[in-house]
């Protein structure tokens, strides 16, 4: 065995170690903190927050022609018509068949994070364009739907009023946009007076406004074509002041 020498100790230099602990539950994350022999002890790093992404909405507004199947396979949802279905129904209501012009569906998402960069450049090029109108919107009731049909005959050249849809309507069927006639000669012919404004299929049929729903019992499609029909025959809606 070797002699047993003395030997001075060697001083060793100061290290402090700390425990930072980030609890979630039962587990815990431990980060060293190691001290600095010097007069400054070393900050710790802080970890980088990652960003949330923020996500917006892609809608859709329906045209004529449309149905559930084909707006899917343009936007490819996934899913199918079903899942847009699923997302929309409060919008479309019960019966996936029936989809008017101008309902607004939910047909994805997108990630709307942009970067400080992106958007301070995005906000320079649009400082100067002309911020485009809000899409003029309607309520759904018989006010909101005369107002729509009016819109609509505008551009298309059919003239007519609202105290002259509003009295018609109110005539013909009380403002019920269901309603429908199964008494008189035509329902007895096998074309019974639907809608608002009471027209038989072949009617509507011919004096369909582009744009509008094929369903004659569309309160906007029925009025417009109501109007069409009557523009042809009589000069205006405002000419009518009975059966016709």
């Amino acid at each position: 065995m070797a002699a047993r020498g003395k030997h001075r100790r060697p001083r060793m230099n100061t290290l402090t170690r700390g425990i930072v602990a980030a609890g979630t539950g039962g587990a815990a994350l431990a980060l060293p903190i190691v001290g600095a022999t010097g007069a400054h002890a070393a900050q710790p790093t802080q970890a980088a927050q990652a960003a949330v992404p923020q996500v917006s909405l892609i809608t859709y507004k329906v045209v004529s022609g449309d149905t559930l199947t084909k707006i899917a396979k343009k936007h490819s949802t996934s899913g199918g018509w079903q899942d847009l279905y699923k997302a929309n129904r409060a919008v479309i209501g019960d019966d996936p068949a029936v989809i008017r012009p101008g309902l607004k569906l939910t047909v994805g998402t997108k990630n709307a994070q942009t970067s400080a960069k992106t958007a301070t450049a995005t906000k320079a090029s649009t400082a100067s364009a002309v911020t485009p109108a809000a899409a003029k919107t309607y309520t759904n009731d018989l006010d909101g739907w005369i107002k729509e049909s009016l819109d609509i005959m505008a551009q298309q050249g059919i003239p007519g009023s609202y105290d002259g849809i509003y009295r018609n309507v109110m005539r013909e069927s009380s403002g019920n946009p269901q309603a429908m006639n199964n008494w008189d000669s035509n329902a007895a012919a096998g074309t019974p007076s639907k809608g608002l404004l009471q027209t038989i299929d072949p009617t509507f049929n011919a004096y369909h406004v582009a744009g509008t729903s094929m369903d004659p019992f569309d309160p906007v499609a029925n009025i417009t074509a109501a109007c069409n029909y009557a523009a042809a025959r009589y000069g205006s809606i405002d000419n009518v002041f009975g059966a016709y």
